[in-house]
């Protein structure tokens, strides 16, 4: 197959064609063969019947095919993935799977999503359990996360939930380095380690079965651009007898000859409920399988680190702006303050920018901006988000 250019091939993503697109980490654009796999699937429902033998038959066999595609992609095997609606959804499944115990310590870090922490509140105001959070946000330019982490890992430790790259700052943790640390911490139980993949999927070359990580959350809507609604959990195998199920439905289940359940999948099918949107998973398969069209996930990845040296060197060129980072971004996330402005300053300029058609959002902890971006990104799209901050910031 003849890889297209990469005009052309951003032509297949309508989104792109009327503006200049950095926020791949919030919600990536859909191409056009990612929402013509969403309408081909609904209609091969109602033409074969909604509620059908038939129609059964050949869903199972399309959420089957999307866990495979996300397997491939994600170096595991398709019965380790359970699909899930998103990244939130897929931690709280990890979450709730603990027997939790009065006293049990839950480790986060300082720079994870509000839905992680909102859960993990809840969990202490449940279950009595401590919660700690680790200074990993200090770490972004000098220091050393895997010791931070291993710091504060307590004999109480049960859980550590941790982002495989921060969706403020774009730091990329060492995290097979970071799972060994949690592995040789001397606890009464195991420590689980649930990772955060909102910002990794997508943009990292990933090999889950040996990253050891006992849960990888992660969605479809954002690196992969996928439709909004389908992502996944990897759950290590090693974890079934343990990680209890948040939810029960019909798909995490096994039953017998007269329909009554008899007890729980052997694989990441028991983490599942029941009726889903279907042909989100044809369009996540879809947009999958073109990105693979573009290269592998390294080149894909080398690519994206590429562009986001580009952009880093070019922000410093404006006085105004200082970059998060002071040595170029390891992944596609570029974060950016404003010198000598106050905070409210970040949501005016992103207001401004999508005024013109530029894309970026802001961030609230550590107050900044922030741009992504993708392996299709352009040095045009970083010029020109330049070129529109020199012109507002002077």
């Amino acid at each position: 197959m003849v890889q297209p250019s990469l005009h052309d091939y951003r032509q297949r993503y309508p989104a792109l064609a009327t503006k200049t697109y950095f926020n791949y980490g919030g919600q990536g654009p859909m191409a056009q063969e990612a929402i013509a796999a969403l309408h081909d699937t609904q209609m091969q429902i109602q033409e074969r019947g909604p509620f059908s033998s038939s129609t059964n038959a050949w869903l199972q066999q399309e959420s089957q095919l999307a866990r495979q595609a996300i397997a491939d992609e994600l170096g595991t095997q398709a019965d380790a993935i359970s699909l899930t609606e998103n990244v939130t959804v897929g931690c709280n499944i990890a979450l709730w799977s603990i027997d939790w115990r009065e006293g049990d310590h839950l480790l986060l870090t300082d720079c994870e999503h509000p839905g992680v922490i909102a859960t993990a509140h809840e969990l202490q105001r449940r279950f009595g359990i401590k919660l700690s959070t680790c200074p990993i946000l200090e770490t972004l330019n000098q220091g050393d996360p895997v010791g931070a982490i291993a710091q504060h890992l307590m004999p109480t430790t049960r859980m550590v939930v941790i982002s495989h790259i921060l969706w403020n700052t774009g730091q990329v943790l060492p995290m097979q380095e970071i799972v060994a640390a949690c592995r040789q911490h001397p606890s009464y139980q195991p420590v689980r380690i649930l990772v955060d993949a909102a910002q990794s999927v997508g943009v990292l070359p990933l090999q889950l079965d040996d990253l050891g990580a006992d849960f990888y959350a992660f969605t479809g809507h954002k690196w992969w651009c996928g439709a909004a609604g389908a992502g996944g959990l990897y759950v290590n195998p090693a974890c079934y007898p343990t990680a209890a199920p948040t939810f029960v439905g019909w798909r995490s289940i096994t039953m017998d000859g007269t329909g009554q359940p008899t007890g729980l999948k052997e694989n990441g099918q028991r983490y599942e409920i029941a009726t889903s949107d279907y042909p989100l998973y044809s369009a996540l398969r879809t947009a999958i399988a073109l990105h693979q069209q573009q290269g592998t996930a390294l080149q894909r990845y080398q690519q994206i680190q590429q562009l986001s040296a580009y952009l880093w060197e070019q922000l410093q060129t404006l006085p105004t702006v200082q970059p998060l980072r002071t040595t170029p971004p390891e992944a596609g996330l570029v974060s950016f303050r404003l010198d000598g402005q106050p905070d409210r300053a970040h949501g005016q300029l992103v207001a401004e920018l999508e005024a013109q058609q530029i894309m970026v959002r802001t961030i609230l902890h550590p107050n900044c901006v922030r741009a992504c971006v993708h392996y299709f990104t352009t040095e045009e799209d970083c010029d020109r988000l330049i070129a529109q901050l020199r012109s507002l910031l002077t």
